[in-house]
């Protein structure tokens, strides 16, 4: 992928799609253009065409890219215990944008998807792959009896879903974030909410 020089592939690979990252959230789909994006990265665009066919393909990738890295740093800054923990700290942070172009990168693909096809299904699809991905860990939280089974998980991951991406589209309008530990108290409630139903014991028989 025209490495740069001393740099691994897989650094070089990080360093072209956080390029493209902060190309599409500050000029936009339309207008970011790949030479700009290879000239933050410091490689060229030949380098770029090699990977990608189309700046849909490289934007649905600076995506998956972005948004797994991110996680990441969610998970191994929460450490959680159980995966109850786990929903508890990712939702207590979403009113902290780690990364400023976060939301603007995400904006910019949904418009991006009204008028491009390819950047519509590619996003579609990434989104369907996380969603897939956390109602099945959701699904093992309810075998292992920390999630109440009778809660649907598909339904449960596009909540959350929902509620992270609305997260990022508030960022992206500039609107005050509430404060911390209020909004830890409402994510608190709502994760105790999925806890199985306590089991009611029958009355004891009198002698």
């Amino acid at each position: 992928m025209g490495r740069i020089a001393g740099v691994s592939p897989q650094e070089t690979r990080r360093r072209l799609l956080a390029a493209a990252a902060r190309v599409f959230a500050q000029q936009g789909y339309e207008g970011a253009r790949v030479a700009d994006i290879a000239r933050e990265a410091g490689v060229t665009t030949g380098a770029i065409y090699a990977h990608y066919r189309t700046r849909a393909d490289l934007l649905a990738e600076a995506i998956h890219a972005h948004g797994e890295e991110e996680l990441a740093d969610l998970v191994a800054a929460w450490r959680p215990t159980s995966l109850r923990d786990l929903l508890e700290g990712l939702g207590r942070d979403l009113v902290r944008v780690r990364r400023r172009d976060s939301p603007q990168l995400l904006v910019e693909a949904i418009v991006a998807g009204r008028r491009d096809r390819s950047v519509a299904r590619r996003l579609r699809d990434g989104v369907a792959e996380r969603e897939e991905l956390l109602a099945r860990a959701i699904g093992y939280g309810q075998e292992s009896g920390e999630i109440d089974p009778a809660l649907p998980a598909e339904a449960m991951a596009r909540f959350c879903f929902t509620l992270s991406i609305g997260a990022l589209v508030v960022g992206a309008l500039g609107l005050p974030q509430p404060d911390p530990d209020e909004w830890a108290a409402v994510i608190h409630r709502l994760v105790g909410a999925i806890a199985p139903e306590p089991a009611v014991r029958p009355p004891a028989e009198r002698p």
